[in-house]
């Protein structure tokens, strides 16, 4: 099958790229280079995975908030989780749209670089909250007896400040030291650090180094912390007296397992080939850095609506109640 090409934009070619002309304050976001023709079909997908990702995370909060019984550490990470996916899919989504639909492809300096810091900042919420959940595990499965004392309400709300905070200051440092001078086109859907370092005015070596060091560092990190708190959690489960107990155990973990697989698989993926992929086509990164945003914040709700029973027998008992809504009392 014959590769889509690539337009390359050049002085000659950018008013082709888009109708709407950058002015000296804006970029210009070329979405999908080589699936220019694609978009409007894109867009459906696009469109029905933000819808199930807003819907799946607002009924994760809301099934939360009404139901006592998950107020516990595990549901009120998860509930950190769910925010941030809102925010993380919502950051991104809306723009990806209107540039698929109404080809409005201009953003302003200043917004693309609010969403790039976005993206970023909130991708490490995420892994920092799987770390939280990962912890919680360890806890409950490690140390049960003392589960509710060391994630007290205190603990819980320190550690989702912290891992709020390291997202915001770390990345916040990616943003500061950039400079802009001319207006150039971002061969990609949405304002991703590397693609627009490369259009910023001087010696840009420091800010990728940073960028590069930090990514790596905070989900690298967050990868072996969660990794050493599963073989400990392994290393207990091994040595329950049955094999009822230690497939009860383990399935506690299945709807955080599940989730962070379909988080970090793809992340590593996209990280790799944006850095050292030369050889893969840029559509195949940008399409895949897009549905990035997108497939994780649709299935994470899904999954542990499917997986965790007090939330799925929630949310089917309000689809059983007729006339009456579950959640807000008598229609």
């Amino acid at each position: 099958m014959e590769q889509p090409q690539l337009l390359v934009p050049t002085p000659s070619n950018r008013s082709t790229l888009s109708p709407t002309a950058a002015s000296s304050s804006s970029f210009l976001l070329l979405g999908i280079p080589g699936l220019e023709t694609l978009h409007a079909w894109l867009a459906l997908p696009f469109g029905c995975l933000y819808l199930v990702a807003l819907l799946g995370n607002c009924t994760i909060l809301l099934v939360i908030k009404t139901e006592p019984r998950l107020h516990h550490p595990m549901y009120l990470f998860l509930c950190m989780l769910s925010l941030t996916d809102l925010v993380l899919s919502t950051s991104a989504l809306p723009k990806m749209l209107a540039i698929f639909w109404l080809d409005a492809r201009s953003i302003s300096f200043s917004s693309c670089l609010v969403q790039m810091f976005v993206i970023h900042a909130f991708t490490a919420m995420e892994s920092g909250f799987f770390l939280a959940m990962a912890y919680d595990r360890y806890v409950a499965i490690c140390k049960p007896l003392r589960h509710s004392a060391i994630l007290s309400g205190p603990r819980i709300a320190s550690i989702g400040s912290a891992v709020l905070a390291r997202g915001l200051l770390l990345f916040f440092l990616m943003v500061v030291p950039l400079h802009f001078c001319r207006t150039w086109v971002i061969v990609h859907s949405y304002c991703e650090h590397m693609a627009v370092v490369k259009l910023a005015c001087g010696d840009t070596k420091v800010n990728s180094a940073y960028g590069l060091v930090v990514v790596a560092a905070v989900i690298g990190l967050d990868i072996v912390s969660i990794s050493f708190s599963y073989s400990l959690i392994l290393g207990t489960v091994i040595r329950l007296p049955s094999k009822d107990a230690r497939w009860k155990t383990l399935g506690t973990c299945s709807s955080h397992l599940c989730v962070i697989l379909l988080f970090y698989t793809p992340a590593v993926f996209s990280f790799l080939t944006h850095r050292f992929g030369h050889g893969v086509p840029p559509y195949l990164r940008v399409l895949l850095a897009s549905l990035y945003l997108l497939v994780p914040p649709a299935l994470n709700p899904i999954v542990y609506a499917w997986r965790t029973r007090p939330i799925r027998d929630k949310i089917l008992r309000a689809f059983q109640q007729g006339g009456k809504c579950y959640f807000c009392g008598p229609c």
